[in-house]
């Protein structure tokens, strides 16, 4: 199972891409959690099968039909998940 953090930056806030993004992750099987970050951006944990986490960071480069997504970065994680997936608080 492959763990991401993805941070995705542009006009991400205030558009629902956090509810989308739980919607995206639950559809394709995926763990984690998403979250707004003070500077702007979206922040996800996601785990999953290889396949549904590059489909789901694949459409996480569109979001939602009112954000306007300039950047997405992956990198590898090891923090503790847990079940399904939720929506957090900003940080």
């Amino acid at each position: 199972m492959m763990m991401q953090r993805v941070f995705v930056s542009g006009k991400v806030q205030k558009t629902g891409y956090r509810d989308w993004v739980v919607r995206k992750a639950t559809d394709l099987g995926v763990v984690g959690w998403v979250r707004n970050l003070k500077d702007g951006r979206i922040e996800l944990l996601v785990a999953g099968e290889d396949e549904a986490m590059t489909a789901l960071i694949d459409a996480c480069r569109d979001g939602p039909p009112l954000a306007r997504v300039d950047h997405v970065e992956a990198r590898a994680d090891t923090e503790r998940l847990p079940k399904g997936f939720t929506k957090r608080f900003t940080a």
